[in-house]
């Protein structure tokens, strides 16, 4: 699951956090409950993927337990904390110009913590610590518990560092503080860690391995967000399909399949979404069960990175281009009317024309309703930095970039007329972006809908849109009552 930074065919997909949403600060008070001046405050704004929006909400119910409250007043905050991302280069640039602007508050108001979190934690700690000297705290993404200690540790004078990461903390037991005031959507981690070492990703050595949450606190979790009023959940995990939870009780093993079904069975008007599959690992089963319950919604997340086989085996992703092929036909037979959307690299270590094509012919083949694109950055201490030369030219990284993009726009832009004239439920989210007149939110597909109000229609609700017309990244539509 990651960050990148341009995707010109949808801003507003709920896979990965939309640029709008970077640098998001955690808040829980609303209009009528302003600031509170009493007691400690912290501030926190979150970068990167789902799993750090959510991991954000973890920390916050840490924090509240020890008596901090949330704010949006840097000036307020008597800790200012960063959740970060270590997926591209720009995500790190963006991270150190905030810290410096938070050094600026320390000095105006001594006192003031700072400390970074997630995934740039590890990596960076000695250069935010010793060298730059911006931060009070560095905390790995499976020390959170930790917070209450490292933060009395750094008012005592000492810095509060722990990036340790652990085989078995999952936070199952904590209920997160949500995000989301509008109290619609939600994220339910199921599993931290990643044990695919890819050759161009950091996530195995910022989040550690793969281990998977119990089952029934997941459930739950998913039970409580729907009495509470939430109508969708998406369950999260840098590779949801080797979800495995054995019952210590009965030694029954609990794989993805069987956790989407639990969820969907909480109650049939709560959507269920996930992300993100791997395609070495998306069974059939999974298929079946998607297809079995309507509320499972009809949208898959299946990164491709490269359409050429020589790429994906330097990349280290464990399947071919056949391989990619067969899972792609494998949910169209299944699932019909499943929407799927990928991850694309241009301009991996070594690439050439030829393999270059073999991924445009997969964003025809596959037709994706959308993709996150990007041109490869090398990151340090991945196995692609240490074993594969970065010799493809940023001019030519940029052109196959700018050609994918051109092709996947046209490939989404056909995927949208398909739906011109149909009708889909739709989860009212909230108004639209440009218009308080007009509605927006997601039929099963992922897809983003906009359309006029209709009294008495709130976010939360659903409500049957027929389709008028469509752009590459948007359905607009009209209420069918």
């Amino acid at each position: 699951m990651h960050l990148y930074n341009d995707n010109p065919t949808l801003l507003d997909v709920q896979h990965q956090m939309n640029e709008e949403q970077q640098g998001e600060v955690f808040y829980k008070n609303t209009p009528e409950q302003p600031d509170s001046e009493a007691g400690k405050h912290f501030y926190i704004e979150s970068y990167g993927c789902q799993m750090n929006f959510s991991d954000s909400e973890i920390v916050a119910s840490i924090l509240a337990e020890v008596g901090f409250k949330p704010t949006r007043n840097l000036e307020l905050a008597d800790l200012i904390l960063v959740n970060t991302c270590s997926i591209r280069e720009k995500a790190e640039e963006t991270v150190r110009k905030r810290l410096r602007i938070f050094d600026a508050i320390k000095r105006q108001k001594p006192g003031t913590l700072v400390g970074v979190l997630g995934c740039m934690a590890e990596r960076l700690k000695s250069k935010f610590l010793e060298e730059e000297r911006l931060v009070d705290l560095v905390v790995g993404p499976d020390a959170y518990r930790d917070l209450p200690k490292l933060v009395a540790t750094a008012e005592d004078g000492d810095k509060g560092v722990n990036v340790f990461l652990s085989r078995e903390e999952t936070y199952a037991d904590i209920s997160p503080l949500r995000l989301d005031s509008k109290g619609v959507s939600a994220f339910i981690s199921i599993m931290r860690g990643c044990d695919n070492m890819c050759s161009f990703c950091v996530v195995p050595f910022t989040r550690g391995r793969e281990r998977s949450r119990d089952a029934f606190s997941i459930l739950a979790e998913a039970q409580e967000l729907y009495e509470r009023g939430y109508r969708e959940v998406t369950l999260l995990g840098q590779n949801v399909d080797s979800y495995k939870w054995t019952n210590p009780e009965t030694e029954t093993l609990v794989n993805f399949a069987h956790l989407l079904e639990m969820v969907a069975l909480v109650a049939p008007d709560l959507r269920v979404r996930f992300s993100t599959s791997h395609p070495k690992d998306i069974t059939n089963e999974v298929l079946h069960t998607i297809a079995k319950y309507p509320n499972i919604c009809k949208y898959i997340h299946l990164p491709v990175q490269s359409g050429n086989s020589n790429v994906l085996e330097r990349m280290n992703r464990t399947y071919d281009r056949e391989w990619y092929m067969e899972r792609i036909e494998a949910i169209r037979q299944i699932i019909p009317d499943c929407a799927i959307s990928s991850d694309i690299i241009a301009g991996f270590c070594s690439e050439t024309e030829a393999e270059h094509q073999d991924t445009l012919s997969m964003i025809e083949f596959a037709d994706y309703s959308m993709s996150y694109m990007f041109f490869y950055s090398e990151r340090p201490g991945t196995l692609a930095a240490r074993k594969y030369p970065d010799d493809i030219t940023l001019e030519v990284k940029k052109r196959r970039l700018q050609e994918i993009i051109n092709l996947q726009s046209q490939v989404s832009y056909r995927h949208n007329q398909r739906d011109v004239g149909k009708v889909y439920e739709v989860l009212i989210e909230g108004d639209s972006r440009k218009s308080e007149q007009d509605f927006c939110g997601r039929n099963s597909q992922n897809k983003m809908i906009v359309f006029p109000k209709v009294p008495g229609y709130q976010p939360g609700q659903y409500i049957n849109v027929l389709i008028k017309a469509a752009s590459s990244a948007t359905l607009i539509g009209e209420a069918k009552i």
